[in-house]
């Protein structure tokens, strides 16, 4: 994405495709996202709210056991027996509310997803327009916050619109980068605004914060010595050598 850039104040311009050249050298390609198809990704973005994908798993287990692995099939299952099915989720009643709000916007707006823009004349499909028109119209729908609207945008659409999350977050923070707004937009937009719109890029770029994030900038005792990032971020610069 940038040219070799080692200094360690660089503008955003600079710093977001640097962070993101790093962060690939060493960890290299991720293949994200975790769900076979459409309907596995997006309900995985649902019922990952606020638990492990490892219990995900569990959850999707048991809706391919009972054969519901389509919106048709979650809207015909009758609320109670849908949270049964995804109990291993956590929040199941909640969230068996959510899938069954996601079934009813796909019988009705289905082919926005497959089409990029639900308004005749919107943006052509994988322009930058075309996934904020889709955004807005699934952040309407009960149950889908600014994360999960942006994991449905770029892992089933495929249109470009970045995915923040907490490990996101815990970087950039770090990074002394975060934005004056802590909002999830102001987030997106240090993201957005210094990197081309391309999909693909997003979808690597996430995977690489998250993996990153799990394996050295961790939330306790940061390996920072061993930090391919460490040049840049202050806080890193100030934490004592490992002994």
């Amino acid at each position: 994405m940038s040219g070799a850039q080692t200094p360690a104040h660089l503008v955003p311009a600079q710093l977001v495709p640097e962070i993101y050249d790093r962060l690939l050298a060493h960890h290299g390609p991720q293949g994200w996202w975790p769900g076979d198809g459409p309907f596995e990704t997006i309900a995985g973005a649902i019922l990952t709210q606020n638990t492990a994908w490892t219990n995900v798993e569990k959850a999707l287990a048991n809706l391919r056991a009972a054969e519901a692995m389509s919106w048709p099939a979650i809207r015909a299952l009758p609320e109670e027996q849908l949270a049964l099915l995804v109990r291993p989720s956590g929040y199941f009643n909640a969230k068996a509310r959510k899938l069954k709000a996601f079934a009813a916007f796909m019988a009705e707006r289905g082919d926005v997803l497959a089409a990029g823009s639900g308004r005749p004349g919107g943006a052509p499909r994988g322009a930058p327009g075309s996934a904020k028109e889709l955004r807005a119209e699934l952040l309407g729908v009960h149950g889908i916050g600014p994360e999960t609207a942006d994991d449905i945008v770029l892992y089933a659409a495929g249109l470009p619109s970045f995915v923040i999350d907490s490990y996101t977050r815990r970087i950039v923070d770090r990074l002394g980068i975060a934005p004056d707004a802590h909002s999830y937009e102001a987030y997106q937009a240090l993201f957005e605004d210094h990197l081309p719109a391309d999909a693909p890029a997003y979808n690597e770029y996430h995977a690489l914060l998250d993996a990153h994030a799990k394996s050295v900038c961790t939330k306790r005792e940061p390996r920072c010595g061993a930090c391919v990032l460490l040049d840049l971020c202050p806080t890193g610069a100030q934490r004592p050598p490992a002994q």
